[in-house]
């Protein structure tokens, strides 16, 4: 589940737009680390995985229109964009379930480049609790409400068994933090103001499934059994 907000606060920037700047600042940098200067829509879209007429429009919205036989300039573009998602600011992020997930979550090493600092880790487990991951001290969730006020963080990562994530997540919100990364394997229930996003890879797998199997059942023979199940039912019908 993802919820997004229809427009960025008093913007007037889409939610949907706003998912896909992360993609366009990852090619700018991409562009910036090879030492281009200057890019068009259509190499940009190309790079970020989207059409260069909705690139064209979602930047359209930052009134970034890039410029007429130059297109536009990397260094600048990335600036205005990184401003835009409020990555100028290094966000503090607590992460809450420090299992094999949590571990790995904790040492990515991309978050000091995107504007994040990990700040905060904690767990229920006694076998866990006071160990070191990523240079921290895992704390008791049981403090949850005091680490979050003590290290000022503004994201949390959920990455809890999916049958205590609803309390822990119900517990941040009234914290005070609005956004959360969940990768449990759930839904949560949360206040309209509280922006959730979800990622399950277990659902991504399901859905890859399905299009492997749509494949290669296009792609089998027509004289293998199954390949004309439906045609032979509706002949029958």
């Amino acid at each position: 589940m993802v919820r997004v907000a229809e427009t960025l606060g008093d913007t007037g920037i889409p939610g949907a737009t706003v998912t896909r700047l992360p993609a366009y600042l990852r090619a700018l940098r991409d562009l910036e680390g090879r030492g281009v200067e200057t890019t068009s829509s259509t190499e940009l879209a190309e790079l970020a995985g989207v059409g260069s007429a909705q690139l064209r429009k979602d930047l359209s919205f930052l009134g970034s229109y890039g410029t007429r036989g130059v297109g536009y300039v990397v260094d600048s573009l990335a600036t205005y964009i990184t401003s835009a998602l409020g990555v100028t600011d290094e966000h503090r992020i607590a992460i809450i379930g420090i299992g094999s997930l949590g571990h790995a979550l904790a040492n990515y090493s991309g978050y000091g480049t995107r504007g994040f600092e990990v700040a905060a880790l904690l767990d229920a487990s006694p076998s866990v609790v006071g160990t070191e991951a990523a240079g921290l001290v895992v704390e008791h969730v049981d403090a949850l409400e005091e680490v979050i006020a003590r290290e000022n963080v503004t994201i949390v990562v959920l990455a809890t068994p999916a049958h205590v994530a609803q309390d822990v997540a119900e517990r941040v919100v009234e914290a005070g933090v609005r956004e959360i990364l969940n990768f449990a394997p759930r839904a949560l229930q949360l206040p309209d103001d509280v922006i959730v996003r979800s990622v399950d890879v277990g659902s991504e797998l399901q859905i890859l499934a399905f299009h492997a199997q749509a494949r290669a059942l296009a792609n089998r023979p027509s004289g293998e059994p199954g390949a004309d199940e439906d045609d032979d039912e509706g002949a029958g019908a």
